[in-house]
C-alpha cells in the first residue's frame, strides 16, 4: 500500500503535469437545526481547507437542499430516481472525490437530516474518501463521528483516521467560534490524509470503470 507521503507526492506530480483533474472535496454541514453553531465551524473549515489547497472545496449545506424524508420507492443502488431533488442531489454527491462531514452529536449519534441525505443515493458515494469534524459538549461529538463511520463504511466510503473534535463550551465562550491551535492542527492533519486517500480512491474508481468498459 502506498504511504500518505508517496500518495501526496504522486498527486502533486500529476497535478503539475496536468494529467488529472483537480480533486473536488465537498464540505457537508450535517445539521439543519435553527441556530446551529455548525455553520460557523463549517465556514472556518472551508477557509482552512482553501488555504491548505491541493483541491477545490465546496460547502454543501443540507438546509439548502430541501430533501425532506426519503421519498424514493426504488433501491438507490439502481439509480432509478423518480424525483428531481434526488437527481440533483445525486449529481452533486457524484461530483466530489471526497468529503468532509461537519457533524454535531445528538443523543450519542449524528443528526437524522444527515442520515436521510446519505440514504437518498448509494453508488454516488462509493469508492470515495471522507474526513469527519465533530462538535458538541465536552465530548466534542466523538460518539456522533463513530456512528457516522459505520454508515459511511456501508456506503463504501473510506474514512481517514485524523478526526478534529470541537468542544462547544470553550470554543464558543464569546458567542463566536474561536478554534484552538490544536483544532487547527488537527484539521490540517485530516486534510493531509483526506487528499491522499481521495486521490487513491479516484484511481480505484478509474480502474473499476476501465474493467467494466
Amino acid at each position: 500500500m502506498l504511504t500518505y507521503q508517496l500518495l501526496s507526492y504522486k498527486l502533486m506530480h500529476q497535478l503539475v503535469d496536468g494529467t488529472i483533474m483537480t480533486l473536488r472535496i465537498g464540505i457537508i454541514l450535517g445539521s439543519t437545526r435553527p441556530g446551529r453553531r455548525g455553520i460557523q465551524i463549517a465556514s472556518w473549515v472551508l477557509d482552512t481547507a482553501r488555504a491548505y489547497g491541493s483541491a477545490e472545496y465546496e460547502l454543501v449545506d443540507l438546509a439548502d437542499h430541501n430533501l425532506g424524508n426519503l421519498d424514493e420507492a426504488g433501491n438507490p443502488n439502481h439509480q432509478l430516481y423518480e424525483h428531481a431533488h434526488t437527481q440533483k442531489w445525486g449529481e452533486l454527491v457524484e461530483s466530489f472525490d471526497g468529503y468532509m462531514f461537519i457533524v454535531p452529536e445528538y443523543n450519542h449519534s449524528f443528526p437524522g437530516a444527515l442520515k436521510n441525505a446519505l440514504d437518498y443515493v448509494y453508488r454516488e458515494w462509493n469508492n470515495k474518501a471522507a474526513g469527519i469534524v465533530s462538535y458538541g459538549g465536552w465530548a466534542a461529538g466523538v460518539r456522533a463521528a463513530e456512528a457516522l463511520r459505520l454508515v459511511l463504511a456501508e456506503l463504501q466510503v473510506a474514512t481517514v483516521r485524523a478526526q478534529p473534535a470541537v468542544p462547544l463550551i470553550p470554543t464558543f465562550s464569546s458567542g463566536v467560534f474561536v478554534p484552538s491551535d490544536g483544532i487547527a492542527a488537527s484539521v490540517v492533519s485530516m486534510l493531509d490524509q483526506l487528499i491522499a486517500w481521495s486521490s487513491a480512491m479516484r484511481s480505484v474508481r478509474e480502474a473499476k470503470a476501465s474493467s467494466a468498459a
